[in-house]
């Protein structure tokens, strides 16, 4: 669940919100709707942390993992993009990172091997071992085929990165998801399994 109390934002004299008070309750999915520059991008920027506000909070259930839709299409260009879904859980993705580093030590320690350890049993508790296929299943079902999953993310058109950075926000099952225009440049088909 997400609470928003006492919410306001101003930009110099201009006031963007003003007290604004929200529950978004477990279970139920919320829209926003305006006009264009009416501050509905600004808004999910500061439910999801990106912006503070300038007074006023938002808080959340503790220990539920939100998810955003990423709206910078550049921003994992170096990353293959079965990576750049990997990176939408990023609690698995620094354990998975901080494992491999473990065992690529030349002068691997006791002390290393007892974090290793730890780490594995961190990375099967968020069913690391199955990450990769499940999100080649997740971006297979975005229309993102088999022979673009190990390109870097800079070799697809934007369309298809628009679906990468979606299955990204999508992996791991999040607790929270926030998408800002999430069915910009998609087919009428990928739109109906999203909404499945």
């Amino acid at each position: 669940m997400i609470t928003v109390s006492n919410l306001s934002l101003r930009y110099g004299k201009r006031i963007l919100f003003e007290d604004v008070n929200l529950k978004f309750s477990q279970g139920n999915c919320y829209g926003i709707i305006g006009a264009n520059g009416a501050g509905k991008s600004t808004f999910l920027k500061i439910l999801s942390g990106e912006i503070d506000p300038t007074s006023g909070s938002v808080s959340f259930t503790p220990g539920e993992r939100m998810a955003v839709l990423s709206q910078n299409h550049y921003a994992f260009d170096e990353f293959t993009v079965i990576e750049t879904v990997l990176i939408g859980h990023k609690e698995m993705y620094a354990v998975m990172k901080e494992k491999d580093a473990i065992y690529l030590k030349e002068d691997f320690t006791d002390k290393d091997g007892e974090r290793a350890g730890e780490l594995e049993n961190l990375f099967a508790e968020m069913d690391g071992w199955n990450a990769e296929s499940n999100a080649a299943t997740l971006l297979s079902n975005l229309g993102i085929k088999e022979e673009h999953h190990y390109k870097q993310l800079k070799e697809l058109d934007g369309n298809q990165k628009v679906r990468v950075l979606l299955a990204q926000a999508l992996f791991g099952n999040p607790d929270i998801l926030l998408l800002d225009e999430p069915t910009n440049d998609l087919d009428i088909n990928t739109i109906a399994w999203l909404e499945d």
